[in-house]
């Protein structure tokens, strides 16, 4: 089903030339989307100034790196070839390279970032989730990746998130609060609040 599925898609990457340059592109840049909203996510959770927001920003920030970090060890482990390098007959739009295609990096922080911006805005969730699966479609149709290696990769992305969130939400929450209140550098990067207000309000 993987190599059903990647040569229909290879298929269609074959019959729109005049899609490459945008697919391609985003394949490539798109991670940048995810960084735009982690930013709004930042912004949006400092604004309303409320830890719990803050906290779940911090922990979307940091599933997103730990991801990519943790993907790389099964990277080398699974030492999967990339479709390039098996198939001769095929539309190849991607840089080739000689690292390996299962998971794919950028699946991962995809998921990764998208499940972590549930628990700060479902909004921002919802584009980046959108996001996610057009950045795996593109990273198969530019012959980067199997299906298989993609959706994996969002999967891990997505327990990642969770993982991260779960074990430290509580905690950062906590951390935020204490910041907020007290540290005189820190609290600008937390809330938008003015001193007195977030004071009583806790």
């Amino acid at each position: 089903m993987d190599q059903i599925v990647f040569d229909r898609i290879n298929a269609l990457a074959r019959a729109t030339p005049w899609l490459h340059p945008v697919v391609l592109s985003y394949a490539t840049y798109g991670p940048l989307i995810f960084a735009l909203l982690l930013v709004a996510g930042w912004w949006r959770a400092r604004r309303h100034g409320e830890a719990r927001q803050m906290a779940a920003m911090i922990c979307a920030g940091a599933a997103t790196v730990a991801a990519v970090g943790i993907n790389q060890p099964i990277v080398n482990a699974v030492h999967r070839p990339r479709p390039y390098t098996d198939h001769v007959d095929l539309v190849v739009l991607a840089t080739r390279s000689a690292d390996f295609s299962f998971p794919s990096d950028h699946a991962v922080m995809a998921g990764a970032a998208a499940t972590g911006l549930i628990f700060v805005a479902r909004g921002l969730a919802a584009w980046a989730m959108a996001a996610a699966l057009v950045m795996a479609f593109a990273r198969v149709y530019i012959a980067a990746h199997y299906p298989f290696d993609v959706v994996v990769g969002l999967l891990l992305g997505a327990v990642v998130a969770l993982a991260v969130y779960g074990a430290g939400h509580r905690m950062l929450t906590r951390a935020v609060t204490v910041a907020e209140n007290r540290g005189r550098l820190l609290r600008p990067l937390l809330t938008a609040r003015p001193v007195d207000a977030g004071a009583g309000a806790r």
